[in-house]
């Protein structure tokens, strides 16, 4: 019986302690690699804006540049309303903390450019004016501005 009960308890820590992970482990590889950490809430299969950003931004070579030259750590904190599109409890979960904290209005898309803190340098509400290449270099000016 104590087996079973130490099992369910080490689960119960194991999801808790996975209910934050991303923000955690970006903060940490952020701090390392003196990056930045851009975070974006999504409804994935529901909204349009979010659908055009992550085609016309996210999914592009200029985009995928900050995260392979070290600039950003990318989370996406997607909602899916789909059933065949839905996430795991724990990333559920994990995505309520992240909006309970950095998007309480419930905006999609939001893109938040935050520090290695955590802290908000910059948000875009909705689907942002620039190409791929204007939101990319915005976001290298931003991280350079954070060195000086």
């Amino acid at each position: 019986m104590k087996t079973i009960i130490s099992a369910l308890l080490m689960v119960v820590f194991a999801v808790g302690f996975h209910a934050q992970n991303r923000l955690e482990t970006a903060k940490k590889t952020a701090t390392e690699n003196k990056e930045l950490i851009l975070l974006n809430f999504s409804g994935s299969d529901w909204c349009i804006p979010c659908i055009k950003l992550h085609k016309n931004i996210i999914e592009t070579e200029d985009f995928k540049k900050l995260e392979t030259e070290n600039v950003i750590v990318y989370i996406n904190a997607d909602f899916p309303r789909n059933k065949k599109n839905q996430l795991s409890p724990e990333l559920k979960k994990e995505n309520a903390s992240l909006a309970d904290h950095y998007n309480s209005k419930g905006l999609f898309p939001y893109t938040l450019l935050l520090n290695s803190e955590g802290k908000v340098l910059k948000s875009w509400e909705g689907l942002p004016s620039e190409n791929a290449l204007a939101f990319s270099k915005e976001i290298r000016s931003i991280k350079e501005n954070q060195k000086q």
